[in-house]
């Protein structure tokens, strides 16, 4: 080229052009001498490099080393352009260049070798023939971990990272694509793998007694490997005729171990990657080396669903790839029947949990592989239902994702838009993850935070406008569709299987969405299509939303314990709500509502039969605060008002309180299920709303015996709540335990009131008991003195004359619980003050009503426990379980409470915690109690929830065992560590019962 005039190669105008650093530029351009200078083809093509500087730098640098590169730009503008466009990219490979300046020959070449050519150049490098059918090395020597590398190793390096280079030039300048550049990678990693196996042979002296094959695996497998990865490899072996298997089997070990490290070990030209082959059978505790039939012993008995997801991608690399090949074929046969095996739904929800929980902390927003919305998402998705499809239908059994992803898409197992849309997705966050690596050359996935590098990222992406908006605006956008695409692409397809669509659309057969549907977790396939089908059918505008929805509502029940009661309960709330305007739009706008509603009826039949009765309560699961418990004063009045609305009738008043009642027990469950309310806030809010319960009904039977008797009511009447009522723990299955007391008024005759206050007690019972759509609140007044054969109700005269002369020990315990809850305040709390001795007794118990009560205890135990109950799984009557903790609680209020005021308390927790607090109870003793307590309290709780009955033992039935797990927070392989966890807890409860309640 002849001399040009110097150009104006200001700092400021290269600066203009692109370059960060505009004076640091000038003065490399400088430096490389006037030609450079005044060559505006270089600094064009300098400036279209992705990071300009970085170009130079490195540039200068190779020039520097080999004067000649300038010339060599200059008589072919092809390979300035590719190589400055790698040096604009890749600082790792620049140092490359600088360091062998020779490579910079093959990248004048445009034709990418085949296979069987990277395998001989690979070969080679290492002075092993091509030829041999088992090459090895030459100039090896030695061997064993603590062997230094040799020149082999270097030479190896060296031409992997010459061909690395010649790859990438094609890469940066477009002249192939992305899965061209993944294969290619792929296959040059094979030949690596093949001449460090090479390696391995020169330094076992026995190599040639055993047939070794490496099967590739993960991305190397599938041909679609980033620039710098672990190679994911399997090893199976095979000895040669004549040579003892144990042997043979150690000497493929060597050579597997020899393999690794001529890739792993670090020389003066560095590593190639790391060979991973924690994928083999029992991972890192398995043996590195197998023959074929101890893998296919262990796939065939003990391997788990990810292993045969793993094994998706098997394909022989290197070595033996006969045997090999018959490896690949053995487990293929194994693979596609992953979905029929046992456990396969357990396995694929516990898999999903394992992709998101695997996510660094802090880098969840800027992680492209395992972030929300990241490759793994992808990978996930497509190679689960290969699982699930491939097994019938073998045009899906690709190793690729990308021509998985498309076979899916031609197969109807997904739509042909969200197939293009996941597919440029993955393009996109693929060519973002090469470009990261080439850097640096260094495994990364996190998209960095500082300008410059995302500068380099989006110029390298061809984005020149504004390259860090433009990069992090379709980074976003791409992550946020596949997280949206995620988690509709199993479900949408199952709605076009029970749809009328044009016959040029492609759509799941019935039997493949039944064989999803069972994939993931739904019992009745056949049953949940039929309730997809009445949802979604039609041209309303009802129909077009849910046709909205249940792609990701399918989702999320498959993600709840019982995915198709979830399904069934939505749709007969939608059948009961689908003409009210609001609701269906509120699950459309409020993703929080519906995903908390798919979880509430795939969880609890109590709430799917609270909300049939209610469906409008589906509002209040709008936002935490809804869900919040109201204070008793505010329930209180709303009772009072129904009960003043409907004065005429007390069935209508009652009903009205009654659903009242309903609504906030709905409220009450959404809020223990969505984890805002502990345990025993639960008592509490169901204990209070018993309370304001009791007494709407109480005024309600006041009113009717007034009116039917045509004159004042002639006593004042209370209601005292004992037992769990009594202690605020109830339960949602619990009776409320009660007496009933009164006071005749000044002049009225006790006969007269007495029998009015008779009329009273049993209405309110009637009234709480009446058949109902709401559930009943049944009212037990049988710990009254003299029990179901005593009076129902006593005038207070009477209770203290009773308890003078006659209370027992047991009645003094049972009204350790007793607290005034509804009707005259004054009697109430007069009623309490009265039984204060007695439960509080001033010197403590006798040592003879200790062992009354030691004996009372063992006799319950003996004989209350139910036929055939499991006394280890009974939350009530079982060892360590509700009866035993408090027993002990309130055999220390009994013996202590009359001296020490902290244990006057009707709550079993408080009682234990106040014991500790005065020194009565070991600290360790108490949390070991209330642990047990609050265990066997939730699961009662979680019982009803579950199965909308209630229960006292932990149910037989594994389906059973696992839903209430599951609803106590387990995930769904959980079940025996929930039973476990139970054992133990009152095990050591009961530990402490034996020694603090039995022993003095």
């Amino acid at each position: 080229m002849n001399a040009a005039p110097r150009i104006q190669t200001t700092a400021g105008r290269l600066a203009a052009l692109g370059f960060a650093d505009g004076a640091r530029a000038e003065r490399l351009l400088d430096e490389l001498g006037p030609e450079a200078v005044g060559d505006f083809a270089l600094l064009d093509d300098l400036v279209r490099a992705a990071d300009p500087d970085l170009a130079l730098t490195t540039l200068s640098r190779v020039v520097e080393r080999d004067p000649s590169v300038l010339g060599a730009f200059r008589a072919d503008p092809d390979l300035r352009r590719r190589l400055l466009g790698v040096f604009g990219l890749s600082a790792a490979l620049g140092e490359h260049v600088v360091r062998h300046p020779e490579c910079l020959a093959s990248t004048r070449w445009t034709r990418w070798p085949a296979t069987g050519e990277l395998r001989e150049e690979m070969l080679l490098a290492v002075g092993a023939d091509p030829d041999d059918a088992e090459p090895v090395a030459a100039g090896v020597t030695g061997g064993g971990p603590a062997a230094e590398p040799g020149p082999a190793m270097d030479a190896l390096r060296v031409a992997y990272r010459g061909r690395l280079l010649h790859l990438a030039t094609r890469d940066v300048t477009g002249e192939c694509t992305l899965a061209e550049v993944a294969a290619a990678l792929a296959d040059l990693a094979s030949a690596a793998l093949e001449a460090a196996l090479a390696v391995a042979r020169a330094e076992v002296a026995d190599a040639g007694d055993v047939r070794l094959a490496v099967i590739g695996m993960g991305k190397c497998g599938a041909r679609e490997l980033n620039y710098i990865s672990d190679v994911d490899v399997v090893f199976v072996a095979e000895p040669k005729e004549g040579v003892d298997e144990t042997k043979a089997l150690q000497t493929a070990t060597r050579l597997a171990q020899g393999m690794m490290r001529a890739c792993s070990a670090s020389t003066p030209e560095g590593a190639l990657w790391e060979v991973d082959a924690n994928l083999r059978p029992e991972g890192k505790m398995g043996p590195l080396v197998r023959s074929m039939e101890s893998h296919l012993a262990y796939y065939r008995r003990w391997a788990k669903t990810w292993e045969f997801q793993a094994l998706l991608k098997a394909r022989p690399v290197a070595g033996d790839l006969e045997l090999g090949q018959q490896y690949v074929a053995a487990v293929n046969e194994l693979v596609w029947q992953a979905a029929a095996r046992p456990k396969f739904v357990e396995d694929v929800q516990s898999m999903r949990r394992r992709v998101e929980a695997h996510v660094p902390a802090g880098e969840a927003d800027r992680q492209i592989k395992l972030g929300p919305g990241g490759l793994r998402d992808i990978e996930f998705a497509v190679q689960l239902l290969q699982l699930v499809h491939g097994r019938s239908d073998p045009l899906l059994r690709r190793r690729a994702t990308l021509s998985a992803l498309a076979a899916l898409s031609r197969g109807g197992y997904v739509g042909r838009d969200d197939a293009k849309s996941l597919a440029e997705a993955y393009t996109f966050l693929r060519q973002v993850e090469h470009m990261l690596q080439l850097h640096r050359l260094r495994r990364t996935h996190v998209v960095p935070s500082d300008t410059a590098d995302l500068r380099r990222l989006g110029r390298g992406l061809g984005m020149t406008t504004d390259p860090v908006g433009e990069f992090t605006t379709t980074w976003r956008r791409h992550a946020l569709e596949v997280r949206r695409l995620h988690e509709k692409l199993f479900y949408r397809p199952l709605l076009q299987a029970v749809a009328r669509l044009p016959e040029t659309e492609a759509r799941l057969s019935t039997a493949a969405a039944t064989a999803r549907l069972e994939a993931l977790g739904y019992a009745d396939p056949g049953g949940a299509l039929r309730h997809i089908a009445a949802l979604t059918s039609g041209v309303s505008r009802r129909a077009a939303i849910q046709r909205t929805l249940l792609p990701v509502m399918l989702g999320w029940f498959a993600d709840a314990p019982d995915p198709d009661a979830g399904l069934l309960g939505f749709r007969q709330v939608s059948d009961k709500l689908g003409t009210t305007p609001w609701y269906l739009r509120l699950l459309r706008d409020e993703t929080a509502v519906a995903e908390r509603l798919a979880h509430l009826l795939g969880t609890s039949r109590y709430v799917t039969g609270l909300l049939l009765h209610a469906p409008e309560a589906v509002a209040m699961l709008g936002s935490p605060a809804e869900l919040a418990v109201r204070p008793a004063a505010t329930l209180a009045a709303e009772a009072a008002a129904a009960v003043g609305r409907h004065a005429e009738s007390a069935e209508t008043a009652v009903a009205a309180v009654r659903a009242l009642r309903r609504r906030e027990l709905l409220r009450t469950a959404c809020a223990d299920l969505s984890g805002l309310i502990d345990i025993e806030e639960v008592g509490q809010a169901l204990s209070s709303l018993n309370d304001v319960t009791i007494q709407a009904a109480l005024d309600t039977a006041i009113n009717k015996v007034t009116l039917e008797r045509r004159a004042t009511f002639p006593t004042r009447i209370a209601v005292i709540a004992m037992g769990r009522l009594g202690g605020l723990e109830s339960s949602y299955a619990s009776d409320a335990d009660v007496m009933f007391v009164h006071a005749p008024l000044p002049g009225v005759a006790e006969r007269d009131a007495t029998d009015a206050a008779h009329a009273v007690a049993e209405e309110t019972r009637r009234l709480l008991a009446l058949p109902a759509p709401d559930p009943p609140l049944q009212i037990d007044a049988s710990l009254r003195p003299e029990g179901r054969q005593g009076p129902l109700v006593r005038t207070i005269a009477s209770y203290r004359a009773y308890y003078d002369r006659w209370a027992s020990h047991w009645e003094a315990q049972a009204l350790l619980r007793a607290r005034f809850c509804a009707g005259d305040a004054e009697l109430g709390h007069e009623f309490v003050a009265l039984v204060e001795p007695l439960r509080y007794p001033a010197e403590g118990i006798s040592a003879d009503a200790v062992r009354e009560i030691r004996k009372l205890k063992a006799r319950m135990e003996a004989e209350r426990l139910p036929r055939g109950a499991d006394p280890a799984l009974h939350t009530k009557l079982g060892r360590g379980g509700l009866s035993d903790v408090e027993w002990v609680a309130q055999l220390i209020q009994l013996r202590h409470a009359g001296a020490v005021p902290a244990l006057r308390t009707t709550r079993t927790l408080d009682a234990l915690r106040a014991a500790a607090g005065e020194g009565l109870l070991d600290p360790a003793d108490e949390a070991v109690l209330a642990e047990a307590w609050l265990f066997a309290s939730r699961i009662r709780d979680a019982l009803m929830l579950v199965r909308g009955r209630a229960a006292d033992s932990i149910p037989i039935p594994v389906k059973e065992r696992v839903l209430l797990a599951r609803a106590l927070g387990y995930p769904p392989e959980g079940t025996e560590d929930f039973i476990e966890d139970y054992r133990r807890a009152t095990r050591r409860a009961r530990t402490v019962v034996e020694r603090v309640f039995y022993e003095d």
